[in-house]
């Protein structure tokens, strides 16, 4: 009697299926590398590009396919132009590829998060010579309920619950304890010495440190619900958490300004971005509720007039994107986004990301 083949996982890049017969279930996959390239990060087979790491890993992927064991797509691409010029001894010496199971979608917020807190440190900053506090880890309450089917909320795990009675003795959790860091190329944690240069590399480097009993929920977790709620009591009948400010970024080209206002779970359908013109200044009026129950509500005068006819707005999955056009003749750079912001002398750079 022939024996059934053994399931495999699927290894192209955003697909993780298993299978028997490559071609059921179809793959659906990029067969193109990621791309980084002045701040945008997208993948070389499809065109969508974005700013954050988090709306990085949501780009569909975008050919269909049969289904591989084997990694025998191209590998990641960046712009480094620290390394032209440079013998190729000089770069870090790549380590083995250690094969562990595709990060969980948890996992991944968990480690876009810690990226996105990364990447916020301005270029050219100088690093400490003083070691790094190490950090607080965040742990389950003895008394706490798991769903099942929870993902461990610490980075690099993902180790999920499968249901019935918690035996902590009994659990491993081995993950990354610091955050990550990306310095000229190299890709890494500050919580352990390997560094690679392909971001496939660093999306399975596996964690460093080892510890009995998983994270599902979290201490810290529970602290954020509670003082949500007492925010919600506060509110009124409606209960909507109030959303005081929100990251911006942003980049003008020589007729418009293209702003980037980052809130995930945008009600499409009720939210109203009105542009308007008055004196020498133009503005928008935000009004954005979210599926979770949040609202951002701001007017944003901007530094020069605009043309509020010739101006759009879009929202996407983790934000709204405004295209400001400039008013005359289009030439004239913004020093900065907002009237009462301070100006440094320079001006919002052409086709890069800023933040605000």
């Amino acid at each position: 009697m022939a024996t059934a083949a053994q399931p495999q996982k699927c290894v192209h890049k955003g697909c993780g299926k298993k299978f028997t017969d490559p071609s059921d279930p179809p793959c659906i996959y990029h067969p193109g590398p990621p791309e980084f390239h002045e701040g945008q990060k997208g993948w070389k087979c499809c065109k969508p590009r974005v700013l954050t790491f988090d709306e990085f890993l949501e780009i569909p992927p975008c050919t269909t396919g049969q289904h591989s064991a084997v990694d025998d797509g191209p590998k990641v691409e960046f712009s480094d132009t620290s390394k032209i010029g440079q013998p190729d001894e000089v770069l870090p010496k790549e380590e083995e590829v250690r094969k562990v199971k595709p990060l969980s979608e948890r996992a991944k917020e968990s480690l876009a998060a810690s990226v996105a807190q990364a990447q916020a440190q301005p270029i050219g900053t100088p690093r400490s010579s003083t070691p790094q506090p190490a950090l607080e880890e965040d742990s389950d309450e003895e008394t706490d309920e798991i769903p099942q089917n929870a993902s461990c909320k610490r980075k690099a795990c993902g180790e999920r619950f499968a249901g019935g009675k918690r035996v902590r003795s009994e659990e491993k959790c081995v993950f990354h304890p610091g955050v990550p860091v990306f310095h000229e190329g190299s890709k890494g944690y500050t919580c352990c010495k390997r560094r690679v240069l392909e971001f496939d590399e660093f999306m399975r480097i596996k964690g460093c440190k080892e510890r009995e009993g998983h994270c599902f929920v979290g201490k810290r977790e529970k602290a954020r619900e509670a003082e949500k709620k007492a925010q919600q009591g506060s509110d009124g009948a409606a209960g909507e958490e109030k959303v005081e400010e929100v990251r911006t970024d942003y980049y003008q080209t020589a007729t418009s300004v293209i702003v980037s206002f980052f809130l995930k779970k945008i009600r499409k359908e009720d939210a109203k971005v009105v542009f308007g013109a008055g004196g020498e200044n133009g503005y928008v009026d935000l009004d954005l509720p979210t599926a979770d129950n949040k609202r951002f509500k701001q007017r944003v005068v901007f530094w020069a007039e605009i043309d509020p006819e010739k101006s759009s707005s879009k929202v996407m999955g983790t934000k709204l994107e405004l295209n400001v056009a400039k008013k005359g003749d289009g030439m004239t750079g913004w020093p900065v986004l907002k009237q009462g912001d301070r100006e440094t002398g320079e001006r919002i750079q052409i086709g890069r990301a800023g933040r605000a």
